[in-house]
Parts: structure tokens; C-alpha cells; sequence
């Protein structure tokens, strides 16, 4: 049997990210009229609700211009709230904190402080230094979270795509956050959507500069599951033509082998933005993205939760 492509880098080469919206949300767009020349991430974020959360923007956590961050609060918390890092995806060469909004406006309505780190990208830097700003960008929110209502005892790691990679590798490799100082049980849980975490070999394009030869077995995060692993939940579409659902179900089983928590769930037809585009206010209907990411971060977010 041929081995499946992990990582299919001729679609990623042309990968942009934007969401593809159905028909029927189409239909939609020419209430925004004021903003005919908007991207689809700004169609989106204009119909995500916005009153409920108070945005802090451009927070500085390096000094490079892309080390920078959104951090988006809830009105109705008192008591520090629990906190969502959220990294977008983009191959690691594009994308920028304010098209995901609209994934702010979701996770704040229930309760979770929301930050949305920008980190650089290719060409610009190699593996690993959008994972150390990664890092940096963790650590900041840590030491920070104090300032800003949210409770650095609860704090959650999400991402999308190539979001999803930074991620795992903060969650799983103890390097990148120990170099600030930060304890790995700092990290309350992972939610990984649609992420690469097991793609090598990589074969061509552009990605062979992006993850240099000497560095490339460090790049994946399946090399560095243990037991000491947070809390996962895995979320994949079927049909992702970008990142295949492979990566998930190896990520997913190496962590059951060592003994660690992990959730899969694999959606039946679903394709690589859909995932995100799903965790949208207007578009919940898409998929059960949303739902399925507040029961896990809402299983795990009580005061008394902990690790397991």
C-alpha cells in the first residue's frame, strides 16, 4: 500500500486561508454594502457580534514588528476568566491576529478571555522561530494575565492549520516554554484543528525552506508526546486537501499509546478552512466545531479542574 502524503505542499503553496463561504451565507454579504471591498474574514467578523467583549489591541510581547498580539476581554466576567491563546493559520508565511475576530467573538460569549497572537513567518524567519515567538507570546499572556482579568492558573492553547503546529509543539516539546521559565503543567489543555503535527518527509516546495534539513525531525510534534501530554482534543475534516486528516489520527494515537488524554473527532465531508470557518457565530452551522471546542475548554476550565 502507498504511504499517504502527510502534508500535501503543492496545495499549500497556494494556500491563502480564506474562508470559502456557502451559498446560502453568500446571500448575506450585500446586507454589508459598506463594506463591499472587505475580505471574507472582514464579512465574517462584521456579522460576529462584537459588544460583549472589550478589545485591547496591538500588545507588543517581543520587539519584532509581528511580535504583537489582540487580547479580547468579556464584559460580563467578574472573577478572572479563563484564557484561550489562539494561533491562525496561514502555511507559516501568511496571515494577520485581526481576520480571527470572529473567533474572539465566540469563545468571550462564553466566558474565555481571547488572544490572538501575531508571530513571524517565511520568508522572513525558518522553523523554529515562529514557535519561539509562539512561546513569547505564551509567556507574555502568563505573566500578564493579571492586568487583564484573565487567570494565568487557566490557561488554554488553540490553533488552525499551521496555528495548530505552534501549538502542539508549545503543548508537547518543554523547550520552547522553558526557556521563559514556564512549568509545563502551566498549560491547562490543546485544541489542534486541521493541524500538520506528522508531514515528514517533506518532498518539495517551498517547505523545505521553512523547515531546514538539521531541524527537520524537531519540527514534528508527534516526536515529543509522553504522558505529561495536556489534554487534547483533535478536530479534522475528512475531505481537508491541505493538511491530511493522517496527521490528526497519528498525533492522536501516539498520545493514547503514552497513556495521555486525547479526543478525536474526525468530521465526515468537512474540508481544511471549513474547520475555522465553523467556529464563526454566524456560521456554527457549518460544523460542530464550536460546540465541540466549548465542551472540552468548559469540561476543563472550572477553577478546581486541573491536570489529570
Amino acid at each position: 500500500m502507498a504511504t499517504r502524503k502527510r502534508l500535501r505542499t503543492n496545495n499549500l503553496s497556494e494556500e491563502d486561508n480564506t474562508p470559502v463561504c456557502p451559498r446560502h451565507f453568500l446571500l448575506l454579504i450585500p446586507l454589508l454594502a459598506t463594506v463591499a471591498a472587505c475580505s471574507p474574514f472582514s464579512v465574517i467578523n462584521q456579522l460576529s457580534p462584537s459588544d460583549h467583549y472589550r478589545l485591547a489591541p496591538n500588545i507588543a510581547y517581543g520587539e519584532f514588528d509581528r511580535q504583537t498580539l489582540d487580547m479580547y476581554m468579556p464584559h460580563a466576567s467578574v472573577d478572572a476568566s479563563p484564557v484561550v491563546v489562539f494561533f491562525y493559520g496561514g502555511a507559516w508565511r501568511k496571515g494577520a491576529k485581526e481576520n480571527y475576530e470572529f473567533v474572539a467573538s465566540s469563545l468571550t460569549e462564553a466566558g474565555y478571555v481571547v488572544v490572538i497572537p501575531d508571530y513571524r513567518v517565511f520568508p522572513d524567519v525558518v522553523f523554529p522561530a515562529f514557535v519561539e515567538d509562539g512561546a513569547q507570546a505564551v509567556a507574555w499572556v502568563l505573566n500578564n494575565a493579571d492586568d487583564y482579568n484573565a487567570d494565568p492558573d487557566r490557561v488554554f492553547l488553540m490553533g488552525h492549520s499551521a496555528g495548530a503546529h505552534i501549538a502542539a509543539l508549545l503543548s508537547l516539546d518543554q523547550h520552547y516554554l522553558a526557556e521563559h521559565g514556564i512549568e509545563p503543567d502551566r498549560i491547562r489543555a490543546l485544541i489542534g484543528l486541521s493541524g500538520p503535527y506528522d508531514f515528514l518527509p517533506i518532498e518539495s516546495g517551498y517547505l523545505l525552506d521553512v523547515f531546514p534539513q538539521e531541524s527537520r525531525a524537531a519540527s514534528q510534534p508527534v516526536n515529543f508526546v509522553t504522558a505529561a501530554a495536556p489534554p487534547t482534543l483533535l478536530i479534522h475534516g475528512s475531505d481537508d486537501d491541505l493538511v491530511d486528516p493522517a496527521n490528526s489520527e497519528s498525533l492522536a494515537a501516539r498520545l493514547a499509546e503514552q497513556g495521555a488524554d486525547v479526543s478525536i473527532r474526525l468530521y465526515d465531508g468537512a474540508g481544511h478552512a471549513k474547520i475555522a470557518v465553523a467556529l464563526a457565530p454566524a456560521l456554527d452551522f457549518m460544523g460542530d466545531t464550536l460546540e465541540d471546542s466549548r465542551r472540552f475548554l468548559d469540561a476543563l476550565s472550572a477553577p478546581s479542574a486541573g491536570q489529570p
